[in-house]
């Protein structure tokens, strides 16, 4: 597959190496518009690093397009008359609905929709898709490109804004769940980097444990709670200082924020 990505930041970086370490492009493109910072792909002998989106699309069938929201418009309609059927054109822009990008580039395009986030770069990303009615024939193909890099799920388009809350933010959110676990095994005697391994590992154990098992929370913590326990004293204490409510009402906070920057930029 010939791939570019164009908009080359935080989010195309996890990509391009998502794809790239697992062969999955015979050539990539990456643009930027400074350029210095992404010099180090050159090192995988199929990429080409350029500032020229048009150059890009012409070399390249899948156009990924992880630019800010305020970007796409002048950047689709800077490269709209290179389109061909050939095209697949797949947006990360966070709040730019299809009708948006079809207002620029037209209905008749393979259009679709995606939200990773960045645990792409270590083939981790739950990534969400939606399409146009003619992308719905390469959504397959947008699933086996980004499932190289984790998990996909196809959603309706109204449920993508909420998706960029639970998926992408939501990396951040499990980051201060994990701090938080490690500071307090800091507190309870354990050092510093014997802490951070003790809660990444079982963080990522009671993930596994819901994939693998395909069981429910609640289920899993039937299993470690017993009368009387530390476990349940601990998790009774936790909701009683509010924990499920503050994250609830902090994904709640970040669903509102994330609609108001869109009606703003857009």
């Amino acid at each position: 597959m010939k791939i570019a990505i164009i908009g080359t930041g935080n989010l195309g970086k996890a990509l391009a190496r998502g794809i790239l370490n697992t062969n999955g492009a015979t050539s990539m493109v990456l643009t930027k518009r400074h350029t210095s910072s992404i010099q180090e792909f050159e090192s995988y002998g199929n990429v080409t690093i350029t500032t020229d989106n048009r150059l890009a699309v012409q070399q390249s069938d899948i156009l990924i397009f992880a630019v800010q929201p305020s970007q796409l418009k002048t950047i689709l309609t800077e490269v709209n008359d290179l389109l061909e059927e050939r095209h697949v054109v797949i947006s990360t822009a966070a709040g730019c609905s299809i009708a948006f990008i079809e207002e620029i580039v037209g209905p008749d395009r393979y259009l679709i929709r995606a939200m990773p986030n960045t645990a792409l770069s270590v083939g981790s990303s739950m990534t969400c898709i939606c399409s146009n009615p003619k992308g719905e024939k390469r959504v397959a193909l947008a699933q086996a490109i980004f499932e190289r890099m984790g998990h996909s799920m196809v959603i309706h388009e109204e449920l993508m804004q909420a998706a960029t809350v639970v998926c992408a933010s939501g990396i951040a959110f499990w980051m201060r769940l994990i701090r938080a676990t490690t500071q307090s095994a800091i507190q309870l005697g354990f050092e510093a980097r014997e802490a951070q391994e003790l809660a990444v590992y079982t963080c990522r154990g009671a993930a596994d444990l819901l994939v693998k098992s395909n069981s429910h929370p609640e289920a899993e913590i039937d299993k470690v709670t017993t009368p009387k326990g530390c476990t349940i004293a601990g998790l009774n204490e936790m909701e009683h200082q509010g924990m499920s409510s503050a994250l609830i009402q902090g994904m709640q906070r970040s669903f509102e924020k994330i609609s108001n920057i869109t009606r703003e930029q857009l």
